[in-house]
């Protein structure tokens, strides 16, 4: 667990993640995406977390749900990478940990992120998902 602790901490004070999906064919999809990481006080129980929200009908979804293996790396918003790629899983979370997550992600991103849920009341956008993004 403690190398996967040292392994976020690449992300700490980042904006941006690359996350990279895989296709059935086994090609790699990679996307820049915003995140939150779970606080380093989080329960031991638990290693730390980073949260993705997006589309529940987006690509990075779909391919999820085939297989959660993923790959992270910190990355500019045009998906440059900044450093060394993590070995991860991903998950669709909802509940408590899917509120926990969107909490994180509207206070780091504030106020871009309260515009965009502005933007969703006017215009119709697609149901939103959380990913939780575990190293592995």
């Amino acid at each position: 667990m403690m190398k996967a602790a040292v392994g976020l901490a690449a992300f700490d004070g980042k904006r941006y993640l690359s996350l990279e999906t895989y296709r059935k064919s086994g090609k790699g999809v990679r996307t820049p995406v915003w995140f939150a990481a779970e606080p380093t006080n989080a329960p031991a129980s638990n290693s730390r977390k980073l949260y993705v929200y997006t589309a529940t009908d987006s690509g990075k979804a779909k391919r999820i749900r085939q297989k959660g293996v993923v790959k992270i790396a910190p990355c500019d918003a045009r998906g440059n990478v900044s450093g060394q790629w993590i070995d991860a899983r991903a998950e669709i979370v909802s509940g408590e940990e899917f509120g926990r997550g969107m909490g994180l992600i509207n206070r780091k991103y504030r106020p871009w992120k309260q515009i965009l849920d502005l933007s969703a009341l006017l215009f119709r956008r697609p149901e939103r998902i959380m990913l939780a993004i575990r190293p592995v």
